[in-house]
C-alpha cells in the first residue's frame, strides 16, 4: 500500500505554503516529517486528511495495484497536537461510542475498559470527564482512537510533546507496533525522537518534500546536517540529502 502525493500545490490568501510537492510513502515505514515552524506540514497534513482541498494536484492510495485519488476520509486517521475530544463524556463512554459507530471497520473489537488500559489510562479514571482529564491523557484517549480502526495511513502532528516519560516510551511502542498495517507519518521538531522511530524522514522546506537518505538518520552529524539545511536558504542544499 502507498499514500502517493503528486505536485500538491496549496496556498491561502495569495501565500503559497506548498509548491508542486510530490512523495510517495509506503505502508511498513515511519516516516518522520520534519520542517521548521510554519512550514506547513500541519496543512500537509489536512490536506491529506480531505480537511483541505488541494489547489493543484493530486493525492492518492494505491491498495493491491488500484489507485484511489477520491478515498473517504475514513481511511486517514489524524492524530492532532490540540485533542479533539467531547469534553461532556467520560473516556469509557467515548470509547465505547467510537467503537459502536465504527464496528464495520474493527477486526477484534474489545472493551473500552481494555483499550483505554492498554495505553495506560487506570481503570480509576476511566470513568471521569474527558474535560477533566490532562493534555497528555487526552492525546493518550486520541491517539487510541485513530488506533482503534488500524487505518490504512496514521498521520500524527507533533506527538509525545505532551507525555511524560514513562507515557512516551509507551506510546513509541504502540507507533512501532502500528506500522505493520498501516503507513505512519508524524510531525516533529525533536530529531532524537526522529531517529529513534523513523524509518525513513522527509523535509518539508522551500515548500517541497525532499528525502533524507535513510543511511543518514543514525549519522552522528544528522541533527546538526538537519538545523543546518533547515536554516539555508539556498534550495540546491536541501536537495543535497536526498545524495
Amino acid at each position: 500500500m502507498k499514500l502517493v502525493l503528486e505536485n500538491v500545490s496549496k496556498s491561502f490568501e495569495g501565500k503559497q505554503v506548498i509548491d508542486h510537492a510530490s512523495f510517495t510513502f509506503e505502508k511498513g515505514k515511519i516516516y518522520g516529517l520534519l520542517g521548521r515552524n510554519g512550514a506547513g506540514k500541519t496543512t500537509l497534513f489536512n490536506c491529506i486528511s480531505k480537511n483541505l482541498t488541494l489547489d493543484n494536484g493530486m493525492i492518492s492510495i494505491e491498495k493491491n495495484g488500484q489507485t484511489e485519488a477520491d478515498y473517504e476520509n475514513t481511511e486517514i486517521g489524524f492524530v492532532y497536537t490540540t485533542p479533539h475530544l467531547p469534553a461532556f463524556m467520560t473516556a469509557v463512554e467515548f470509547v465505547k461510542f467510537f467503537i459502536d459507530i465504527n464496528k464495520d471497520r474493527i477486526k477484534e473489537p474489545k472493551s473500552p475498559q481494555s483499550y483505554l488500559t492498554s495505553v495506560g489510562i487506570e481503570l480509576d479514571d476511566q470513568d471521569r470527564l474527558l474535560k477533566d482529564y490532562s493534555h497528555g491523557m487526552q492525546n493518550k484517549v486520541q491517539m487510541l482512537v485513530s488506533l482503534i480502526v488500524q487505518p490504512p495511513v496514521l498521520l500524527l502532528d507533533e506527538p509525545l510533546t505532551s507525555f511524560d516519560v514513562v507515557a512516551a516510551h509507551e506510546m513509541k511502542e504502540i507507533i512501532l507496533k502500528t506500522k505493520s498495517d498501516s503507513i505512519v507519518i508524524f510531525s516533529t521538531h525533536i530529531l532524537q525522537l526522529a531517529q529513534d522511530l523513523c524509518d525513513e524522514v522527509v523535509l518539508l522546506h522551500h515548500k517541497k518534500l525532499v528525502a533524507v537518505d535513510p543511511a543518514r538518520i543514525h549519522d552522528i552529524d544528522f541533527e546538526k546536517e538537519v538545523v543546518q539545511l533547515l536554516s539555508d536558504d539556498n534550495e540546491l542544499a536541501t536537495q543535497s540529502m536526498e545524495e
